[in-house]
């Protein structure tokens, strides 16, 4: 099965001690997940065992930097796109960073816990992320660094309630959106809404990843793979979650992806009442006055041709004109061959799509629904005398 292309800015050296556990299989050296495990022997069966119990997925070649100082909170208010200035202990969110013109530079989680915020991000943007992170700090009492922790993320329909540490200290998952705790012996857990609803990613120190990995196969997980994981992602999330540099590309504004919009209690990573800041300007425009030119959909992909026929950055096609491009690709245990796509928002839902070759159809559920004309759209039609 193809897997997507490796995002800019990628670091490819990395190789997790996961990979040394029995079966576990690397992906391929271009994608983005090279260097933690791509499945153990049984992708497919990794995917349903979240169905029924839960899994942990080794994530650790996720950049993440750390933001000490008391005015840290305040400090990143001011150029990012979800309100973060009055995060309790123990919140987070989701937020992005915007160029001049609104199209998205970085994607980050945030947790704020102890007196200090930790961030993560894709492989290979933890770097430019720090240093514009630096450029910004002037005066501020803010201090963002880099920082050693690694992320595992459980997932599934059965999670429990409490997990025993590799120390044998047995504590109680968070809950709530975005929620943290610290972790007995360093590092945190945090809820998120990805790749399934209530999942926990772990971020540990690095050398206790494999002790907390086993720790969680010791509790009743099922090891997975990236493979799981993406198919989760792409699948089995309603409205979909679009990966920076895999489902979104250089011009993507924070509209095409819908779930970024919408505060913390939304799961968004745009707040649309929180203004000043870079690129705030085009959010506002798209928001007020129109749509954004394209929309992040799930494809149905006709699988009788083989795996190896749809690849990331493909031409979607339409009647013979182009309308999109793919993300991320992936076999699902139950729908089989399915990606997202970035398609022009003109592009009906029961449209006919080709993509080199291979059929595709949208999957309605992920379609946009618009919910009315936008207040902005329907003024500038009154002061033109067509209301």
């Amino acid at each position: 099965m193809n897997v997507p292309a490796v995002p800019d800015r990628i670091e490819s050296d990395y190789r997790s001690p996961i990979l040394d556990k029995p079966g576990a299989v690397d992906a391929d050296s271009a994608s983005p997940d090279s260097g933690i495990p791509f499945h153990y022997g049984d992708p497919l069966g990794e995917q349903r065992a979240a169905g029924s119990g839960w899994v942990v997925i080794d994530r650790s070649h996720r950049d993440t930097l750390t933001i000490g100082g008391g005015e840290r909170l305040t400090w990143l208010e001011g150029f990012v796109s979800q309100h973060v200035s009055e995060l309790g202990d123990g919140a987070g969110a989701e937020t992005l960073i915007l160029d001049a013109n609104g199209r998205v530079e970085h994607h980050a989680v945030l947790a704020d816990l102890d007196g200090t915020l930790v961030v993560d991000t894709e492989r290979g943007r933890g770097r430019p992320l720090l240093d514009f992170l630096t450029k910004m700090v002037f005066w501020a009492d803010a201090a963002p660094a880099e920082s050693d922790l690694a992320v595992l993320t459980l997932a599934g329909a059965g999670l429990p309630e409490t997990l025993t540490a590799p120390d044998g200290t047995e504590f109680a998952l968070p809950t709530g959106d975005y929620s943290s705790i610290a972790l007995p012996g360093g590092g945190l857990a945090r809820r998120t809404p990805w790749p399934l609803d209530g999942a926990v990613d772990l971020l540990i120190p690095r050398p206790g990843l494999v002790a907390w990995f086993d720790a969680a196969v010791a509790a009743g997980a099922r090891p997975a793979g990236s493979w799981a994981y993406e198919a989760l992602r792409v699948a089995d999330t309603t409205p979909v979650r679009g990966r920076i540099g895999v489902d979104t590309d250089g011009k993507t504004i924070p509209h095409e992806v819908p779930t970024w919009i919408g505060d913390v209690t939304e799961r968004g990573a745009v707040h649309l009442e929180k203004g000043c800041y870079r690129g705030q300007e085009t959010v506002s425009r798209v928001h007020n006055l129109g749509r954004s030119p394209r929309v992040l959909v799930r494809l149905h992909l006709d699988g009788s041709g083989g795996d190896d026929t749809v690849v990331t950055g493909a031409e979607v096609r339409s009647g013979g004109r182009s309308v999109g491009r793919v993300g991320t690709v992936v076999q699902h245990h139950e729908y089989g061959p399915v990606a997202l796509a970035l398609l022009r928002r003109a592009v009906p839902p029961e449209a006919e799509l080709e993509i080199d070759g291979v059929a595709a159809a949208i999957d309605p559920d992920t379609y946009p629904r618009e919910s009315g004309p936008q207040a902005g759209r329907e003024a500038v039609k009154r002061l033109r005398g067509q209301a």
